[in-house]
């Protein structure tokens, strides 16, 4: 079944859309399933979860850290994990550089923003964003690489809604682009869109969809 719906889900998908299998609250075996068809990018938000994982499957699998993450669970992650997707303070970034320099790496970043009308979700408002920009102090770190923004859209049924919150996210990516990475090769990752809207999210930008239940089933 798996297999069935994870090749459905990347026939699909736009070319250069990245797709990353949220496999969070699902067995090793399922992960072990999507991996035999080669699926390498997978999402988990528990950091617990997801050090049992790390250390059971392949090490050729990279794994992006997608949900809410606490600072003192970043020294946790920061010796493998591959990409940080939802960095939602300056606080959080800057201890991603504390702990990768101590790790002796470099780690990839995305700024989450915060368009939903929820208040539950989490990120930065376009604002905040902005200032955080224009502070600086990001320019300083050397072990955090920002490879572009990530959101999650309101949770309804009104297409209109979610189309237009995807929408004002590709319009930040590209104004922030323009103002601080222009040159910026790593800088071009547009994150958004899940199971239920993540068709809808590449036609309107989108290169890198996290999608879980349309995989793994709930």
């Amino acid at each position: 079944m798996i297999k069935d719906n994870l090749n459905e889900v990347r026939a699909s998908l736009k070319d250069g859309v990245c797709l990353v299998a949220v496999s969070k609250y699902h067995p090793v075996e399922a992960v072990e399933a999507a991996y035999a068809e080669g699926q390498r990018i997978f999402g988990e938000s528990r950091e617990q979860e997801l050090r049992v994982k790390y250390d059971t499957l392949p090490k050729d699998i990279q794994w992006h850290f997608i949900g809410h993450l606490q600072t003192n669970k970043v020294k946790y992650i920061a010796p493998y994990i591959t990409m940080i997707e939802a960095v939602d303070s300056l606080k959080l970034m800057k201890e991603i550089e504390k702990q990768a320099e101590k790790c002796n790496r470099v780690i990839d970043i995305l700024l989450e923003l915060h368009l939903a009308q929820e208040e539950t979700k989490s990120g930065m408002t376009l604002d905040e964003c902005r200032a955080m920009l224009k502070e600086g102090e990001w320019k300083n770190m050397s072990h955090v690489r920002i490879c572009g923004i990530m959101m999650m859209a309101s949770n309804t049924d009104d297409e209109e809604k979610i189309k237009k919150e995807f929408l004002a996210a590709n319009d930040f990516y590209n104004e922030i682009k323009a103002q601080y990475f222009a040159n910026d090769k790593a800088f071009a990752v547009k994150s958004y869109g899940m199971s239920h809207d993540y068709l809808l999210a590449q036609e309107c930008g989108s290169n890198h969809v996290r999608v879980g239940s349309r995989i793994f089933s709930e």
